[in-house]
Parts: structure tokens; C-alpha cells; sequence
């Protein structure tokens, strides 16, 4: 029966952090005539409702380099969502100026603004009380100056789930974004 307790736990630990969704993300402004004590903060300025497309390809290599997983952003199903992004003008602002070159393509007749990147890391934070950590949820997160004049030092903009990814201590994930925003 212990043997069985613990990994019980541990998925219903990843359960709860995958579903975990940052307050910012959730707020929107509603016209119900109540005034907010974070007037100022990053929840009241609406972006100005760009449809984003998102795609991700992860590939986990173990510290010696060798090949230990690939996956890819999850098709959504029952209406959940499975990408993201925060509603917010400082998620257009990222995706003009931080995210890198975009390009104009165009899918089934609909035009996109397309950039693309990468990023790679060996998450230590992960790895507080294992040596083993399960993921499936990645996030594109923004610090610094545009961010500051809002109240946080850091906001994620948009986020994604994959496929259950098991990472040791050591290894590193490369993270291939796809953004597409609709401009039609």
C-alpha cells in the first residue's frame, strides 16, 4: 500500500501545478461599476484582442547529451485549453519588439505574423525534494522593465501543456516556440 501512496501523491501534485493558473491571467476587467484597489496593476489594460496561436516542441537530453524525450503541444479536447496567453497589451508588446524576427505566412487563407524560438534550461528549481520531477506545462515569461510600471517583476505571457515529460536533476530541456498571431 505505500508503494502505491506515494506515486498516488505525486500525481495529484502534478495535477494541482498544471492546473495552477496566475491571478493576473484570470482577471479581466468587467463593467460592473466596482472600483479595483490594483487600479494601476497589470489586470486593467486590455490587449487589443489579437488571436494567438501556439506550438511547442520540447526535447529533454540527460547531461552527457544523449536523447531522453521529445514531445509537443497537446491537441485541446472537451473545450479545455491547453494554450495560452495573458489578455494584456504587454503580450502584444512582447511579441513586437522581445520575441525576435517575425515573418507573414499564410494557412488556409488566413494571414499570420509567425516568430519563432528557442529556449533552453536545466530547471534546478524543480528539484527540491526529488531527484525526479514530472512536467507538462511551459510558460514564456517576460521580466524586467516593461513589466516593472505594472507592479510585478516578472508575468508569464503564454503558456502551453505537452505530454508528461519525466526530467532528472541535470538534465536539460529545449524549448522550440512557434507563436502565430492572426491578422486577418
Amino acid at each position: 500500500m505505500k508503494g502505491f501512496a506515494i506515486p498516488l501523491l505525486g500525481v495529484i501534485f502534478v495535477a494541482l501545478i498544471t492546473n495552477y493558473v496566475p491571478s493576473i491571467a484570470v482577471d479581466e476587467p468587467v463593467d460592473n461599476k466596482i472600483v479595483s484597489e490594483d487600479a494601476d496593476k497589470l489586470n486593467i489594460i486590455p490587449t487589443k484582442d489579437p488571436k494567438y496561436e501556439i506550438y511547442l516542441h520540447v526535447v529533454v537530453r540527460n547531461a552527457h547529451g544523449e536523447l531522453v524525450s521529445v514531445t509537443e503541444t497537446l491537441q485541446c479536447k472537451f473545450g479545455r485549453s491547453c494554450s495560452s496567453n495573458l489578455p494584456h497589451e504587454i503580450t502584444d508588446y512582447a511579441f513586437d519588439t522581445l520575441l525576435g524576427k517575425k515573418e507573414i505566412i499564410i494557412i488556409d487563407n488566413i494571414k499570420y505574423e509567425k516568430v519563432q524560438f528557442s529556449t533552453s534550461s536545466e530547471q534546478p528549481w524543480l528539484f527540491d525534494s526529488s531527484d525526479r520531477e514530472l512536467t507538462g506545462i511551459w510558460e514564456v515569461e517576460i521580466c524586467g522593465e516593461p513589466i516593472k510600471k505594472y507592479g510585478y517583476e516578472c508575468t508569464n505571457i503564454f503558456w502551453t501543456r505537452t505530454g508528461l515529460v519525466s526530467l532528472e536533476v541535470n538534465d536539460v530541456t529545449t524549448a522550440n516556440w512557434t507563436i502565430l498571431r492572426d491578422l486577418n
